[in-house]
């Protein structure tokens, strides 16, 4: 029996984003257990291909890490060695080295370990992709402008594991019937029986959230223009939905598990989001996006996959390429320049084609 360990140690976005990749291994496994953090949790409950989760609040990966301990190491290293992986797929993003991870993994006894790694790995990767810039260095096997999705199914490809004849590479997530009797459920209570639109507001990192004030205003422009717009948000966040749903929208802030959000935009005809996990589980369920995209990361990586999206904001805006966490341009250009009748329009483009 074939047990494989894919690692994917970021937030729920990320994880949703290695779907495909998951799906490749899966196809010649018995056995995928998925290594996720603690923010990616929701998501890898929801993947297909996955039989089991162990979660990991790695603190080279983290975006508020843990400090480093040999007592947090050892009590990691004996998890993973409980699992009895035969090889493990650690899955990266073009800043990240997974050679920590798999010194841990290797401490853990698994024996093949598949990665891209810039840095030499030594005894640490069996299979070794390097990424990197093909115009700058012919070498690189991994280059570093493919879209997320598309690198994490080249290290899968790589350690031997491709997708299943028939499946298109798409993000993908299952929504069980409790989840679809729950996001029913919720529709029906706020008297929601008809189409509509979703506006996200919020995002994990702040520098890539549309303003409160700009969010407003789109909410109560798009319910002018005739849509009826439903806002999502996370249990954290029910005083930014509710601000921004105002009298125009109905507030649907923390009413949902993550797999009850799943069920709601599966049924609009389109959602607004910025670059955050629920623009990546739109793309998951099939629903077109308009992308409310700063620039602090680039889009052809990270933009929502395989549907049908409209990028805006300002691409070219100082911050771009800075991956900063918290906007560092006053007043916020790259998304605030973003005005509600693009929203409109954009929203109009994907369901009318307009």
């Amino acid at each position: 029996m074939s047990r494989v360990l894919v690692v994917r140690l970021d937030s729920d976005g990320d994880v949703l984003l290695a779907g495909p990749a998951v799906r490749a291994v899966a196809a010649g496994a018995d056995e995928v257990v998925m290594l996720v953090g603690p923010r990616g949790r929701q998501a890898a409950g929801l993947l297909p291909g996955v039989d089991a989760v162990e979660v990991w609040r790695c603190p080279w990966v983290d975006g508020e890490p843990p400090p480093v301990t040999r007592e947090g190491t050892e009590e990691v290293v004996d998890t993973l060695a409980a699992v009895g992986a035969d090889e493990a797929v650690v899955l990266t993003s073009f800043h990240q080295s997974p050679l920590p991870t798999a010194l841990v993994l290797r401490m853990a006894g698994v024996g093949r370990i598949t990665a891209a790694s810039v840095d030499y790995p030594g005894s640490l990767l069996d299979v070794r992709l390097r990424p990197g810039d093909p115009a700058l260095d012919p070498t690189v096997d991994l280059p570093d402008e493919l879209p997320e999705a598309e690198r994490a199914l080249a290290i899968a490809a790589r350690a031997g594991h491709v997708l299943p004849e028939g499946d298109d590479g798409r993000l993908a997530v299952t929504i069980d019937d409790d989840a679809r009797r729950e996001a029913a459920d919720v529709l029906a209570a706020h008297g929601v029986d008809g189409p509509y639109v979703v506006l996200h507001p919020g995002a994990s990192v702040p520098a890539r959230a549309w303003s409160p004030h700009r969010a407003t205003e789109g909410v109560a422009a798009l319910a002018a223009a005739g849509h009826r717009v439903l806002v999502t948000g996370a249990p954290g966040e029910a005083a930014l939905t509710a601000r921004v749903a105002g009298r125009d929208g109905v507030d649907l802030g923390g009413r949902t598990s993550f797999g009850a959000l799943a069920g709601v935009l599966a049924g609009a005809r389109a959602v607004v989001v910025g670059n955050t996990g629920p623009a990546h589980l739109a793309a998951a369920v099939g629903v077109p996006v308009v992308s409310l995209f700063a620039p602090v990361v680039p889009p052809e990586r990270w933009a929502p996959y395989g549907v049908r999206r409209i990028l805006l904001g300002d691409q070219e805006a100082p911050c771009r390429g800075t991956r900063a966490r918290t906007c560092p341009v006053p007043g916020h250009p790259c998304l605030d320049s973003v005005r509600a009748d693009h929203v409109v329009a954009a929203v109009g483009a994907l369901i009318y084609g307009e």
